[in-house]
């Protein structure tokens, strides 16, 4: 300041820059912690995908006439988990991600959603059965 209720250009201009380089860290920081978001949320799916197809595996593996109750949970969201052939694929908010379950007998194809429960058993065919 110059005088009495007199500022300077300088001091105007300095303060512009400094509000501008504050909206620019904000925007980095808000974009930041969306994206540590959004991994997070992609890791929890993947977990929950790989965890079916390791429950089916050992359905497969344990003989005919074993079974496994399997409760999806709902907290991470609303998905929906397809199995079909030897693929499980999970489908959550426009992503997709998919799995490989080897050797497998799946006939049909199943569709399981979060919140619910299944049973998933091995008849005496030696197929995979999900109800």
């Amino acid at each position: 300041m110059d005088e009495k209720g007199f500022i300077s250009i300088e001091y105007l201009f300095s303060i512009f820059i400094i509000i501008i380089i504050a909206i620019g860290l904000l925007f980095f920081i808000f974009n930041s912690i969306e994206s540590s978001s959004n991994i997070e949320n992609n890791v929890k799916h993947r977990l929950i995908l790989d965890y079916v197809a390791n429950v089916i595996s050992q359905v497969n593996a344990n003989g005919k006439g074993y079974s496994i109750y399997l409760n999806l949970d709902s907290r991470p969201g609303f998905y929906e988990i397809t199995v079909e052939k030897n693929k499980v694929t999970i489908d959550f908010s426009n992503k997709k991600g998919e799995s490989i379950v080897l050797p497998l007998k799946i006939d049909s194809q199943y569709k399981l959603y979060s919140g619910k429960g299944y049973w998933i058993s091995k008849n005496d065919d030696g197929k995979i059965v999900i109800s």
